[in-house]
């Protein structure tokens, strides 16, 4: 018989007054399932998670992390969750393994704090204060806290933000471990190249209702769309280029263009010519492939606010 979902969610809803920031949302994670969650600037991604953790309570709808109830059994869930922070929740002046000792102490069997630091590349930095670590550094140390008390379901919010690229391999590897030893993770994110390495599905919502659900090969592969994007210098003769190859164009961001057509060799070689003659140097030319981003673009309100 198999498991039941570590995580679940059934018809949640969300208010803030007048305003509907988690609309009917519905989703489940398995256990040692990595799922992100992604979505614009006010999606209710942010209110989602505080429901799962016990922080808020919903409108309407069901949800269950580890089979308890967030709120009324809180006490219960607590032991067994870790929560990453975006920001905040530690003393400017406390050093890493003092803070981690302090968290240690919480729970009945904690991870060693020692080690958990090495494991977070910050065995170097022990000596040092939280305000005198980068970003980075914050980033990964706020990790370690929310995983000192080995937790059955990890709250990931933003782990790799202003991290570096070697900061970014230890929190991959520490996410695989996790994966690895059946602890179930949830991440939300901005970064989707990042949900992409480290997923193994994806939730996109926007204006608090799920739109798309799948691994990211699947979510890429869902929709397939006959288009050519490349990134060049910003501010091309989008009208001059459309005219070459036959076909509407358009800068969707500044240095990143799209034309209306299918990328067939020809169209390709038209493109590449048309900036060869105008010795504009060519970027990240993707012909029926789609990365997340395009897809989550595609799926989302650009006009969302924060």
């Amino acid at each position: 018989m198999p498991a039941p979902p570590s995580i679940s969610v059934r018809d949640l809803v969300v208010r803030y007054g007048d305003v509907t920031a988690v609309d009917g949302l519905s989703f489940s994670v398995e256990p040692g399932e990595v799922v992100a969650v992604l979505g614009p600037n006010g999606a209710g991604k942010t209110s989602t998670v505080e429901v799962l953790e016990g922080y808020r309570r919903p409108a309407g709808g069901e949800v269950r992390v580890l089979g308890l109830d967030p709120v009324r059994q809180h006490r219960l869930l607590v032991p067994r969750i870790g929560v990453m922070l975006q920001e905040g929740g530690v003393y400017p002046g406390i050093r890493p393994l003092e803070v981690l000792r302090q968290f240690a102490a919480l729970y009945e069997d904690p991870l060693d704090p020692g080690e958990l630091l090495d494991r977070v590349g910050l065995g170097g930095a022990a000596r040092r204060t939280w305000r005198q670590l980068s970003g980075g550094e914050q980033r990964r140390l706020s990790l370690a806290l929310a995983l000192v008390g080995r937790p059955e379901v990890a709250f990931l919010d933003e782990p790799t933000s202003g991290v570096d690229p070697g900061g970014r391999r230890v929190v991959r590897a520490v996410i695989d471990d996790l994966r690895a030893g059946g602890v179930t993770v949830l991440v939300t994110t901005h970064e989707l190249d990042e949900a992409e390495r480290v997923a193994d599905r994806v939730l996109i919502v926007d204006r608090g209702r799920l739109v798309a659900a799948g691994t990211p090969a699947e979510l890429r592969e869902a929709a397939p769309v006959e288009e050519v994007r490349f990134a060049a210098t910003g501010g091309l003769d989008v009208s001059g280029l459309a005219e070459a190859v036959g076909a509407p164009v358009e800068e969707v961001t500044p240095g990143e263009y799209r034309v209306a057509a299918a990328g067939t060799p020809a169209m390709v070689a038209t493109i590449t010519g048309w900036l060869a003659e105008r010795d504009v140097v060519l970027h990240d030319l993707r012909a029926g492939r789609q990365r997340l981003e395009d897809v989550f673009l595609r799926l989302t309100d650009p006009g969302d606010s924060p």
